[in-house]
């Protein structure tokens, strides 16, 4: 089976293939938010995560208090159902749920959109971990991962993607999470963080796992 990185840089090459012109201007984009270190302000190995309430696809209040009672916690935040990167990084954590949830872990996945119908319907929120919804960006924002996208990356949304972001999002048309990963332990202490402002690029799997490994 293909490693995630394998799965994404598959996914990008076809990118620069099909739209040489879109890749570049991705890559100008990443570019200009790394030379401004957007994401340098996520919380570090070592502190306390910053607790939160936010609603599930059913619209049903999850506490991250709830979650720590039973053990470790893996939060990946992640952009949409829309993405197809971040379908690739939560069918890989999919994947190896069994084994995280061997060693008492949760899995949960955050991202702006709203828990309407869709939500629910998504394939992401027939997997089995939860799936909360921070709709204006505030508990991303929190854990210092909340980007305000570039225009040409909302551009290419609306126009070739056919994406309305506000309907979405409810409301938020424009700030999304950077693709970022905390373990939590059952106390709630930072133990090891993947951010990376560069949505193609995610965490490994096999990473997440050896770090719960050490846990426990």
């Amino acid at each position: 089976m293909k490693t995630l990185k394998e799965q994404t840089e598959a996914k990008i090459e076809a990118g620069r293939k099909a739209n040489p012109d879109f890749m570049s201007g991705v890559d100008a984009a990443i570019a200009k938010a790394k030379n401004f270190e957007e994401g340098a302000l996520a919380l570090k190995m070592g502190q306390k995560a910053i607790l939160f309430e936010l609603p599930n696809q059913e619209g049903k209040t999850v506490s991250l208090d709830s979650l720590l009672i039973n053990g470790p916690v893996v939060l990946t935040f992640y952009r949409g159902d829309w993405c197809p990167y971040c379908n690739l990084q939560l069918r890989a954590l999919q994947a190896r749920l069994d084994e995280m949830q061997a060693m008492g872990a949760s899995l949960v996945a955050i991202s702006p959109q709203v828990p309407d119908e869709s939500l629910a319907k998504s394939e992401i929120s027939q997997m089995n971990f939860t799936v909360l919804s921070d709709q204006n960006a505030s508990v991303a924002s929190q854990y210092g991962v909340a980007w305000e996208v570039p225009e040409f990356l909302l551009s290419h949304m609306r126009v070739d993607r056919n994406l309305d972001l506000a309907k979405i999002n409810n409301g938020n048309a424009h700030v999304l999470p950077i693709p970022a990963t905390f373990i939590l332990d059952k106390n709630g202490i930072i133990v090891w963080t993947y951010v990376n402002v560069d949505y193609r690029t995610r965490s490994e799997p096999q990473e997440i796992i050896e770090q719960l490994q050490k846990l426990t």
